[in-house]
Parts: C-alpha cells; sequence; structure tokens
C-alpha cells in the first residue's frame, strides 16, 4: 500500500486576512448578544450626551441675543450640567462593557489558539519552528490584551462620538455639516495613504520578532552543542541581527506614523477654517443663526480630541490587529494538520502488535533528497528492533514515522493491520508512545506530572512505575514523597531523574507499541547503564523500536538494523551482524576498542 503524497505544508502557522479576523470577531459578538447590544447602545448614548451640551450652548446664544428669560437660560443651563454628568456616567460603562466584551474575546481566542497550537501534530510544530509558535500564544496574546484593555475601546468609542458629532453639524445647517464634512477627503486620503502601508509593516514586524524569538530559543535548547563547538560568537550575530532587524523596522513604524499624523493635522485644519469661511458668511447673509455658527465651530473643534485618540493609539490598535490575524490564523489551520483525539483505536488490553513498514520513502518540504529511501522492517509483536547508523543516517527521522510523527511520500507503516496514515496523530498516540531525550519536567507535584500520562492512576501505580523505572530509591526520599514540588521552582532534578520520570509515564502509558529516540543520550555513563535496565524492565512485552546512541543497547535488542544514507545496509542479530563483518562489526570493533568498559 502506498501513501497518497501530500502537498508541502507552510513554513509558517496561517495569517489570517483582515476580513477573516473581522468574521471571527463578528461570531463571537453574536455568541453574546446582551452583552454587544448593550456595548453599542451606552456607547452611542454617551457620545451623543456629549454632543448634546454643543448644541444646547447654540441655543443659549441664540437665547441671550434674542433676550429671552433667565428661567429659560437656567433651564438650558441645567440640561447642558445633566447632559454632561450623565455623558460621563454613560461614557464610563460603555469603556468596561467594552472592556468585558473584549476580555471575553481575548479569552476565547487565547484558549482556542493555545489549543489549535496543543493539537498540532509534532511534525506541524517542528516545520514551523517554535518562535512563530510561542510567539503567537505568548507576545501575540500580550500585545491583544494590552490593546484591548486601551487602544481598542478608545478607538471605538472615539469613532462613534465622530460619527454623532458630524450628524450634530448637520443637524445645525447642513451648509455648516458639508463644510465640516470637507474634512472627509482629507482625513480619507491621510488613511488610504496609511493603511496600505502600515498593515504589512506591523505583519513584519511581527514576524522580525518572532525570528528573533526562534533564533533565542534554538541557542539556548542547544546550549551545551553551542559551547562545545564554540559557536557563542555565532549564536550572538545571529541574535544581534535579528535584534536590529526588529529595531530598524520599530523606527520605520514610528516614522510612517508621524508622517500618518501630519496629515491628520491638515484635514483638521482644513475642516476647521472651511467650518470658519462658510459660518461667516451664512451670518452675514442672515442665513444661519449666531448660535448655530458658535455652536459648529465648537463641535468641529471637540472632534479634535476623539480623532487625536484614534491617531495616537491607532499605533495600538494597528499592532492589535496584527496580533488579531495572527492568532485567527492559527485557528484556521487546516483541519487535516490538526490533533483531532480521536481515541477509539485505542487496545481494550496491552497485547502487542507487529509493526511492519513497507516501501517507506519520505522526504522534507523543500529537500531536494529524501531523507529516507525504500526502507523495509518488521519487528514481531513484543520484540525489538535497534537502528544503528551515522548522523544523518535518518535513524531519527524513521523512529518519528513509526511513531506516527510525519506521513511518507510513499510506502507504509502498520500498526497491527492499521496503517498509520489512517490514524490522526492521537489515534497514533494510543497505540505508539515515543520517547526522546528531550523530556520535560512540568512545574507541580511530581504526581501531577507522572498522571499526565494516566489521569486515573492511583498512588500505587504511580509508585510501582517510578520502581520500574529505577527512580524508587530518591523518591522515596523526597521530602513529601509524591506530592514534592518538581520542575521550575521546585526541586532540583537532574538529567538522569528526569529520564526516569518519563520512563515511568511511559510504563503508565500502556502503549503496546514504544520507539525510544536515543533517550538515555543525555545521561552520564553511570546513569546510563542504570536507565537501560530500566528501558528493558518498562518495555518488557512490548514491540519496541530503539535508536541506539550505544552500541550496548542495540546488542541487548532482538534484531538490529543498520541505516546508511537512509537505506537498511544491513539487518539481523548482533552475533549474526558481527560475524558477517560488514558495517555494524566494523562499527563494534571501533567502540570496543575506544570504550574500556565494553564487553
Amino acid at each position: 500500500m502506498s501513501a497518497t503524497a501530500i502537498p508541502a505544508a507552510p513554513a509558517t502557522l496561517h495569517t489570517a486576512t483582515g476580513r477573516e479576523a473581522t468574521r471571527w470577531v463578528a461570531a463571537h459578538c453574536r455568541q453574546v448578544p446582551w452583552l454587544t447590544v448593550a456595548t453599542v447602545l451606552t456607547t452611542v448614548t454617551g457620545a451623543a450626551l456629549r454632543v448634546l451640551p454643543v448644541l444646547v450652548l447654540g441655543r443659549v446664544v441664540d437665547g441671550v441675543v434674542e433676550g429671552g428669560s433667565r428661567s429659560i437660560l437656567v433651564t438650558l443651563g441645567g440640561v447642558m450640567g445633566a447632559a454632561a454628568l450623565l455623558g460621563a456616567v454613560a461614557t464610563a460603562v460603555s469603556t468596561w462593557l467594552i472592556g468585558r466584551l473584549g476580555a471575553d474575546l481575548l479569552a476565547r481566542l487565547r484558549e482556542g489558539a493555545v489549543r489549535a497550537v496543543l493539537g498540532m501534530p509534532s511534525a506541524r510544530i517542528e516545520q514551523v519552528g517554535r518562535g512563530d509558535v510561542l510567539s503567537r500564544v505568548g507576545d501575540d496574546v500580550a500585545v491583544l490584551s494590552k490593546g484591548i484593555r486601551t487602544a481598542i475601546p478608545t478607538v471605538f468609542s472615539a469613532g462613534v462620538l465622530v460619527a454623532i458629532a458630524t450628524v450634530g453639524m448637520f443637524g445645525l445647517d447642513w451648509r455648516l455639516g458639508l463644510a465640516g464634512a470637507g474634512a472627509l477627503p482629507a482625513y480619507a486620503l491621510a488613511l488610504r495613504w496609511y493603511l496600505p502601508r502600515s498593515a504589512p509593516l506591523y505583519r513584519k514586524q511581527r514576524a522580525a520578532q518572532a525570528d528573533r524569538a526562534q533564533v533565542l530559543i534554538s541557542g539556548l535548547n542547544g546550549i551545551d552543542t553551542v559551547r562545545a563547538y564554540r559557536l557563542e560568537d555565532a549564536i550572538r550575530e545571529k541574535v544581534t541581527h535579528e535584534s536590529w532587524r526588529v529595531r530598524e523596522l520599530g523606527i520605520e513604524v514610528f516614522r510612517l506614523f508621524g508622517r500618518f499624523v501630519g496629515r491628520e493635522n491638515r484635514a483638521e485644519f482644513i475642516g476647521l477654517v472651511l467650518i470658519l469661511v462658510v459660518g461667516y458668511a451664512l451670518l452675514e447673509a442672515d442665513a444661519a443663526s449666531l448660535g448655530e455658527v458658535a455652536a459648529a465651530p465648537l463641535m468641529f473643534h471637540g472632534l479634535f480630541a476623539p480623532l487625536g485618540a484614534i491617531m495616537f493609539t491607532f499605533d495600538e490598535a494597528q499592532k492589535s490587529g496584527a496580533s488579531l490575524v495572527r492568532l485567527v490564523g492559527v485557528l484556521g489551520e487546516a483541519a487535516e494538520d490538526r490533533l483531532v483525539g480521536d481515541t477509539s483505536v485505542a487496545p481494550a488490553d496491552t497485547a502487542p502488535y507487529p509493526v511492519t513498514v513497507e516501501g517507506l520513502t519520505f522526504r522534507y518540504p523543500d529537500a531536494e533528497e529524501p531523507v529516507l529511501r525504500d526502507v523495509d522492517l518488521t519487528i514481531p509483536a513484543g520484540g525489538s528492533l535497534a537502528l544503528v547508523g551515522a548522523t544523518g543516517a535518518g535513524k531519527s527521522t524513521l523512529a518519528a514515522l513509526i511513531a506516527g510523527i510525519g506521513t511518507p511520500q510513499t510506502g507504509s507503516v502498520r500498526i497491527g493491520s492499521r496503517d498509520l496514515a489512517d490514524l490522526d496523530e492521537a489515534g497514533a498516540r494510543a497505540v505508539v508512545s515515543i520517547l526522546t531525550q528531550e523530556t520535560h519536567v512540568f512545574s507541580g507535584p511530581l504526581a501531577d506530572d507522572l498522571r499526565l500520562a494516566a489521569p486515573g492512576a492511583t498512588d500505587a501505580e504511580l509508585l510501582d512505575a517510578l520502581r520500574m523505572a529505577g527512580a524508587d530509591g530518591w523518591v522515596d526520599a523526597l521530602p513529601d514523597g509524591l506530592d514534592t514540588m518538581v520542575g521550575e521552582g521546585g526541586e532540583r532534578l537532574d538529567v538522569t531523574k528526569v529520564a526516569q520520570i518519563a520512563l515511568a509515564r511511559l510504563v503508565l502509558g500502556r502503549s503496546p507499541v514504544v520507539v525510544l529516540d536515543e533517550s538515555t543520550a543525555e545521561a552520564g555513563s553511570e546513569g546510563a547503564a542504570e536507565l537501560e535496565r530500566a528501558v528493558l524492565a518498562a518495555c518488557r512485552g512490548r514491540t519496541t523500536l530503539l535508536v541506539a546512541h550505544r552500541l550496548t543497547q542495540a546488542m541487548a535488542a532482538d534484531r538490529i538494523a543498520v541505516l546508511d544514507a537512509g537505506r537498511v545496509v544491513e539487518h539481523g542479530t548482533h552475533d549474526e551482524l558481527v560475524a558477517a563483518g560488514g558495517r555494524y562489526a566494523r562499527l563494534w570493533r571501533a567502540w570496543r576498542e575506544g570504550s574500556p568498559s565494553a564487553p
């Protein structure tokens, strides 16, 4: 059976368009209709009440000119005061409701994005890079959170106020309204100039920050390799280069925004001049009252504050918009690239399954040559197979494919009678567990860390798993036993203890097939020997694929496969391969000569 070739996935996570992000926000608002309606009504009411005193002021001026009674003036003054007070209250309520609606939106978006990232296949995470992933669920969430607290409520409230004030000017006199509207083309031209330039620039800035994060993460994760090969200067140069790129983009953003502010000020000047000129002409022609002519420039001048607020928070709003489309883009990752979570294929018992690899060829995206070519392997049910070969031979890639991480271009991997290509990653995890040298201990009680593999496990089962992993000695000495805090801020654990915790999780997981990719490589020689004994105990009775870091591991396996340039060049037991005098025999002789503890 040959797997269907699939197109290469993008090298970065999907970024939504502005229209897609708007649709997502609208759909969320429809899910909380009462909150959305209350937010809009209080915002409009607050804006209207803030404009009302200016309209009333025009009536006051006309009343004074016409010699109106003092009681009318007092009444109008009372209306102005009440409107100002109620407007302040409505604006405060509106701001609170906008914040609540935004916080609810952010919570849903953050949870959805984190769930989507956690649900992605491991191969997809490795393909896009951890920097892009972390910048989205970390930096982008932080930027959007700040924008929701500050910029977005300001822009929304100010935008409504601008619309209400514009309508109010037309209510005074349509000609004064048209004069004020004469500034709109200048505003529109300023926005038309700014928006197409700013949105891509903000997205480029966020992408540059993701690249900087990726360089930092890569350097920190590989700190031992960096020090061993004296790559500190090279890594530092990369970090410096990416940091300067972020800095230059920040300067470019600031410069662009400054030019936008200049264009906005020009539009304000045009509008105010037009209102003054038209108002003077109407007054001279006795076509408008003094109150109307006096109120119009005051109302237009009142637009300066909300327009200025929009301008000075538009920078933050644009950043929030760039983060929003990136987060919504995570939700838009193709469904077939997601961890669906179907564990219905989980076996009812732990009976071992055979593993069969037939005609497997795999090439990474954008690579010219396959890393694996026409690989055929069989691991009998309950048996073990060790992969041996030079660095770059394809051992880890083959182990990942057998664990269900990635899909070969041709060929197949079958667990029992099921082709892994027919399972989502959750289904694959139900029958195959993979353990690598990159093991993480989560912050919290040791029992909680172990129960990640078996949420319903009892304390006795946890202790049995730790005992099988060879960790019972140091666990018994912990101050609070299974309740002892481990991970960041907790009990300090060396690499051997961390590996033993991972092995205990493996035991608790009870999957019938186990893939071990150099899981003891980080331990010292004494700790590695102890871990190798624990690995044999943990995998007993399970079908096991072992990427051997030490030839003693390969010797302990039932059979050994030697990979070279992506092909299986030798296959057999340890004794058969040594007797054949081929590549494995040469590796074995070299290892014995270089290792005084070799048998």
